[in-house]
């Protein structure tokens, strides 16, 4: 199968990509390689894959819908992995312009090129975030997500209306994917536990927001990606049960499903803050701070149709995943406990 990924250098991408190679599909990998954050990263993912004879690198914005066209009328992509996008809550407060162009006017690009090239299926990557405001737990596709507290939640929302609306237009299936805290080795700097471990092992305080009275679904990179496989094989179907008079969110008349990929576990702050001191034998220096805007209290994941669908839920428990992690990040800057 010839399969595009957009966000093939970022964290996500880059992993999937190479278990993608690993079954021998051939895949298509765009990344604008921005500086949001370390770009030296970046390029370290991408070595791992980009000599890989059945992968195909293009560094391009996903607004530039002439680059991206042509990439589609090139290699004609039997199904589209969207994972390219502006990421973080606290950063679209400062650039909102950043997440317009890429969530928005990106994703609109990624959706002409399959309606015209004939994608048998497109997987998109959603967000916990776009549950803002809702406190009923654990979080399910089934809810009203129509309250978002930060632009970031609500380019993520756009998407999944956008998406219906070429499935309903164009019978295009498509497939949306609320990805929950995802960390792990190769992870994004910006991300709470990467930049814990690092100001810890330099000794610099980190910021600990709602007096770290938080809890978050922590959902690992490996379990993301064995999801993510798992649902571009599950081509998107018309619910037949679906009824305009009590609607599901999470599926339609057309071919549009959404899903929760979740640990179904949160971990409090303190807790996951308690462990990362435990597996480097050093103690944090913490500033306790009030909730920053945008954010949220909580996250959970309800994964019963996840389960349902293709019999799988994420297993790697948090201590695990943050071992892996530590290992990884101590080994890759050569950094000292």
């Amino acid at each position: 199968m010839i399969i595009l990924i957009t966000g093939a250098a970022g964290f996500i991408g880059s992993d999937l990509s190479i278990k993608l190679l690993e079954r021998n599909d051939e895949v298509i990998g765009i990344d604008n390689h921005n500086d949001y954050y370390d770009q030296q990263l970046k390029e370290s993912r991408l070595q791992r894959h980009l000599d890989n004879a059945k992968y195909h690198h293009y560094r391009i914005d996903l607004h530039n819908d002439k680059k991206v066209f042509e990439i589609f009328e090139k290699h004609k992509p039997d199904a589209v992995i969207n994972l390219a996008a502006q990421a973080g809550v606290r950063y679209s407060l400062i650039n909102p312009k950043a997440y317009i162009e890429s969530n928005l006017m990106g994703f609109a690009n990624i959706l002409e090129g399959c309606r015209h090239h004939n994608v048998k299926h497109l997987v998109f990557a959603s967000s916990s975030s776009v549950y803002g405001a809702n406190t009923k737990m654990p979080f399910s596709t089934s809810h009203n997500v129509d309250h978002p507290v930060s632009l970031y939640a609500a380019t993520k929302r756009s998407n999944e209306l956008m998406a219906h609306s070429y499935a309903h237009l164009y019978n295009l299936s498509v497939t949306g994917l609320r990805f929950f805290t995802v960390y792990g080795p190769w992870g994004r700097p910006d991300m709470a536990y990467f930049s814990f471990t690092k100001k810890i092992l330099a000794n610099e305080s980190i910021e600990i927001f709602n007096h770290g009275k938080c809890f978050r679904d922590f959902t690992y990179i490996d379990d993301i990606v064995e999801g993510v496989i798992r649902i571009l094989d599950l081509q998107a179907q018309p619910n037949t049960d679906w009824s305009s008079d009590s609607p599901n969110p999470s599926s339609s008349y057309a071919p549009y499903k959404i899903y929760n990929i979740g640990n179904n576990e949160p971990i409090e702050l303190m807790h996951f803050i308690e462990l990362i001191e435990k597996i480097l034998g050093k103690e944090a220096k913490k500033v306790f701070l009030p909730m920053q805007p945008g954010d949220v209290a909580a996250t959970y994941a309800n994964v019963d149709e996840l389960i349902q669908d293709i019999n799988f839920k994420p297993q790697t428990n948090i201590e695990t995943g943050l071992k892996k992690f530590v290992d990884w990040y101590l080994n890759y800057y050569n950094a000292k406990v």
